[in-house]
């Protein structure tokens, strides 16, 4: 640990200890040039109760368990996320044809849309299963939120979604300038759009709802 991350904890340990408030640490510590995001990780190391000194949280450790379960819900999710886009992008081209399609192009999509359906039949499932495994066991112990692996691969879902999006308005406006803004590629990109923008938000929903349990 840094030597100015060891003052930093000592100092809100002491100050905690001779029950100073919370806000008035913090506020302290931010007019002395400590970034809030800092000050506020150095408080919620400390359980907020009425004891005569400092209660610590449980550290939470890096388990195999907790990485196997957190690994398998964002690699199914990546997986129905990407299926979903293709199938609904296959449907989009099937409900309107491009007449500059090669012969065979009916053929791949039908083998693409296979992949999609039987992807999203086993991805899904378990993405879900996983999902639901994981809140019931955030409910019984909501400092596993404090864990590194899913801080991690959330904030890492994060900056995907966010790329997605980049990427999805600068080729909608490309396509803008340039004239070609057809139903196809306007229902495709609002595809995208609807996908990584509810992956997006539903993941940041749940960082902020960790924050406000802190």
């Amino acid at each position: 640990m840094a030597a100015g991350s060891r003052e930093l904890d000592a100092f809100v340990r002491d100050a905690l200890q001779r029950g100073i408030p919370r806000a008035e640490v913090e506020a302290v510590l931010v007019r002395a040039g400590w970034p809030a995001e800092r000050v506020r990780t150095a408080l919620d190391a400390w359980v907020d109760l009425d004891f005569p000194i400092p209660v610590p949280h449980p550290r939470q450790s890096l388990s195999a368990r907790d990485s196997f379960l957190h690994l398998l819900l964002f690699a199914t999710l990546y997986i129905s996320a990407w299926h979903l886009g293709s199938l609904l992008f296959d449907l989009v081209n099937l409900a309107f044809p491009d007449s500059a399609e090669l012969a065979h192009a009916a053929q791949q999509r039908a083998n693409s849309m296979r992949w999609s359906i039987a992807s999203l039949t086993i991805a899904f499932p378990v993405f879900v299963f996983m999902a639901r495994l994981l809140a019931r066991e955030l409910a019984a112990d909501p400092d596993r939120r404090r864990s590194a692996v899913r801080q991690w691969l959330t904030w890492l879902t994060l900056f995907v979604a966010a790329l997605v999006l980049i990427g999805d308005m600068i080729a909608l406006v490309h396509g803008l300038l340039g004239g070609g803004l057809t139903v196809r590629f306007v229902l495709k990109a609002a595809i995208v759009a609807a996908i990584a923008g509810t992956v997006f938000g539903w993941y940041l929903r749940d960082l902020r709802r960790g924050e406000a349990m802190a």
